[in-house]
């Protein structure tokens, strides 16, 4: 590196392997910035320095000059802000990357005509015996059409290639070649909790339905070729980076159906060991089996340990789920699930061994009844002296948690992860339970007021949000304010609670500060109040396309299956 002073610092002129030793040197200074450090102490700096990987100094400029060495990059930020990293609390990163390169996305697509436009081209470039998958990330709501995709322009996009397109929790379209691929005939049973649609002649359409089990869309994605092992590290490696463009540094991986362990882990596992990870991974481990969900779990206490790994890639705990029997499912356009009335004597049992090994757990629980059961489970363990014996927990999702519920996680020690499922499934929820109930669906401000940690909420994805209703309300204007006549009073009340939560805050025990992420700066707030609806209005009026003359409003699943 040249020697030539870089806004005044100087380099030291001596490599000496001492001062490397000793931390003094380091491998990067960035200079010149805006630094929000989130340190209420020092908010605000202009220079940080890098040595292996971590941040080993936090100042002005002049601060920086002796740890300058020959071999040390200097990059001058010319004044911008610089903010740490975001954190995902709740995320399939280690599922996700082993597809990504697989799956064609339909996020922010404004009408339906593109989307087919672009399975299209996908088809065309897919290899022989693969799919095309559209899978999350998306909802029929926004498209201008209004509705899911049917058979028969899947099977016109792509005659010979297998299609699947997953719409939320709820459905699936698969076209001809896929149906064949999958194996379906009219002799094939319907699975548990799950819907293959049939014509007059009893043989499939290529319509699944989610009845209320994801389970029939699950395994029916299960059914297509995966990648070869070194396909699945490039496909990781592109997914990660696709999250750090998005200002991701770490995630913490909620496991998930189809994702075995250790299996379906040695691909992130083997990118860690090459230092090849360009996210820091919390991963937790979830069991597959209906049945085998003890025994899975004392075969991984005897495997591991949370903890275990290193800033990269460590083991969390047990979940999202600990029994099948135990899990709800998401499907607001069905009605909640009604569990085993006896499940609680296996989920104890799961509990209670988690407990005794130090392993802490994350729960999927999207409604209240399945909440109060679970808690009742836990508080019996308290009286025990068993629970939570110093074990991180918390409940996923909760839509309709109570207050009492709420204060009863509270009382335990535990802490709610929410997301921003109603983003998708809003209309259904509210078509379900009225505006009411979604208005306050998960109930943030409850939990925060009652000090539980809740995952991060923060600036910029409360500005995707309003970028995303915003969108939906410019399709919905038409039909006026009111959601009964299929007006933009839905879309509205999200942008305004998105609003809401950029002007407050996350709260004092959300993960942003725990990351040292809160105060955010005004700047801040005010970009992502204006960007937001922003972003919304230009996606629509760059991509907006006029719906075809003459539509029939019918059913999304009616549509589909014809």
């Amino acid at each position: 590196m040249s020697t030539m002073p870089v806004g005044g610092l100087v380099p030291s002129t001596t490599d000496n392997a001492a001062d490397h030793a000793a931390g003094h040197a380091a491998d990067l200074v960035v200079r010149n910035a805006k630094i929000h450090t989130g340190d209420p102490g020092r908010p605000r700096a202009e220079a940080l320095a890098v040595r292996d990987g971590v941040i080993t100094a936090v100042g002005d400029d002049k601060d920086m000059a002796a740890r300058i060495g020959p071999a040390t990059r200097v990059v001058d930020a010319l004044g911008r802000r610089m903010v740490p990293g975001l954190n995902d609390s709740h995320l399939h990163v280690i599922r996700g990357g082993l597809n990504y390169v697989l799956e064609l996305r339909w996020d922010g697509v404004p009408t339906l005509r593109q989307g087919l436009a672009m399975l299209r081209e996908q088809a065309a470039r897919t290899p022989k015996g693969q799919w095309v998958r559209v899978v999350g990330g998306w909802s029929a709501e926004q498209f201008a059409e209004r509705r899911l995709p049917t058979v028969a322009e899947l099977n016109a996009a792509a005659p010979d290639t297998p299609v699947f397109v997953l719409h939320l929790y709820q459905s699936a379209v698969l076209n001809r070649a896929a149906v064949k691929a999958a194996g379906y005939t009219k002799d094939t049973p319907d699975p548990r909790g799950g819907q293959i649609v049939r014509g007059r002649d009893g043989a499939p359409t290529g319509m699944l339905l989610a009845a209320p089990s994801a389970l029939v869309l699950y395994s029916t994605l299960a059914k297509a070729p995966v990648l070869g092992e070194a396909d699945k590290k490039i496909s990781t490696r592109h997914f990660l980076r696709e999250l750090n463009r998005f200002g991701l540094t770490s995630a913490i991986d909620a496991a998930g159906g189809f994702q075995n362990f250790p299996d379906n882990y040695s691909t992130v596992v083997e990118l860690a060991e090459a230092g090849q990870l360009s996210l820091r991974i919390a991963y937790h481990l979830f069991p597959q089996t209906a049945g085998q969900e003890i025994a899975d779990l004392k075969r991984w206490i005897e495997m591991a340990r949370p903890e275990d790994g290193d800033e990269w890639l460590r083991l969390n705990g047990a979940g999202e789920n600990l029994t099948w029997a135990a899990a709800d499912f998401e499907n607001f356009a069905q009605p909640r699930p009604e569990l085993a009335p006896d499940y609680e004597q296996d989920f104890e049992t799961a509990v209670r061994l988690l407990m005794a090994n130090g392993w802490g757990f994350r729960l999927h629980a999207t409604y209240d009844e399945t909440i109060r059961r679970d808690l009742a489970v836990f508080e019996k363990l308290a009286a025990e002296g068993l629970f939570p014996a110093g074990n991180r927990w918390l409940f996923d999702h909760a839509e309709t948690v109570s207050a009492d519920s709420l204060d009863r996680v509270a009382a335990l020690g535990g802490a709610m992860s929410v997301q921003n499922r109603l983003s998708f499934q809003g209309e259904a929820f509210v078509r379900r339970y009225g505006p009411g109930a979604a208005a306050d669906a998960p109930p943030v401000r409850a939990m925060l007021e009652r000090g539980l940690a809740a995952g991060a909420l923060t600036p910029a994805a409360a500005m995707a949000a309003m970028g995303v209703m915003t969108v939906a309300g410019t399709v919905k204007w038409r039909h006026g304010l009111w959601v009964q006549n299929d007006g933009y009073e839905y879309p509205l009340v999200l942008v305004a609670a998105s609003a809401v939560m950029v002007l407050t805050g996350p709260g004092r025990w959300s993960v942003d500060h725990a990351l040292g992420l809160t105060p955010w700066p005004p700047w801040v707030q005010a970009v992502a109040l204006v960007a937001g609806p922003v972003s919304g209005l230009l996606t629509r009026a760059v991509l907006h396309r006029p719906p075809t003359a003459g539509a029939v409003r019918r059913s999304s699943y009616a549509r589909a299956a014809d």
